[in-house]
């Protein structure tokens, strides 16, 4: 009876090399100059993300839900008067949650309805405005301001374009002291980074806490109106568009 031996062994013994002995293949590519390097782009945000929270609560349904529909309609409307495009303005979906609490009919004692409404703004002049009607008449909350680009992908390709210039340019200088030239790329691999400004405030709704005062030797307890804090300067920053670049390239003698 023949006996089959294991082919990994097989290829060991036409190798000459033993299981433990095998190294790992190292591959070298000659005339080649890899170099990393990196580039930013810097420019002003030309985008502007408004985003509204709605909410209501009542122990009716269709007075919850009435109130924070017109909340809605108010902000569409004050977007019109300021001029944006129907398209600039997502109205987003209505939630409605009913209470746990239920009366002895089962019926909940209450619903609350949420939502938000997002605008998009191309001019800055008109941020002010909207955040002080829509807050200070009491129509929604604020959630959060985010400044952007229209065309990202724009940015992206300047802050590429600035890294291969600067890896073309330390590759050229790496070669100069050999008299050697610089060839054509051979391979290269990119990494892009965006950062953008982002504000989150507070929301500007009129709160109300409790007062404890002492009269008469007795603590007694009021509700008292808060005042909404100061509106917040509107002051976009620059967006840096970071991208990181890695080429290898033909040395030419």
């Amino acid at each position: 009876m023949k006996r089959v031996m294991p082919l990994a062994f097989v290829l060991c013994l036409l190798s000459g090399r033993s299981p433990a002995q095998q190294l790992p293949t190292i591959k070298f590519v000659a005339d080649t100059l890899v170099v990393q390097a990196e580039g930013t782009y810097e420019t002003d945000p030309d985008l502007a993300t408004l985003i509204f929270d709605i909410s209501s609560q009542d122990k009716e349904l269709n007075k919850a839900y009435g109130a924070a529909t017109e909340s809605m309609q108010r902000i569409v409307a004050l977007a019109d008067k300021n001029g944006l495009k129907k398209s600039d303005v997502s109205t987003g979906t209505l939630t409605l949650t009913p209470s746990y609490d239920h009366d002895r009919k089962g019926k909940p004692k209450s619903y609350s309805v949420q939502g938000e409404i997002t605008l998009r703004i191309h001019d800055f002049s008109k941020i002010g405005p909207l955040l002080d009607d829509a807050v200070t008449d009491n129509i929604v909350d604020f959630h959060s301001l985010t400044y952007s680009l229209q065309d990202e992908e724009a940015a992206k390709e300047r802050a590429v374009g600035i890294a291969m210039q600067h890896a073309v340019a330390r590759a050229k200088a790496a070669l100069d002291e050999s008299g050697q030239k610089l060839g054509p790329v051979r391979y290269a691999s990119l990494d892009v980074r965006q950062l953008i400004g982002i504000e989150n405030l507070q929301s500007f709704s009129t709160a109300a806490e409790t007062v404890v005062e002492l009269h008469n030797g007795l603590f007694t307890r009021d509700k008292a109106a808060v005042a909404p804090p100061a509106m917040p300067p509107v002051r976009p920053g620059k967006i840096s568009v970071s991208a990181s670049v890695q080429c290898a390239f033909q040395i030419m003698k």
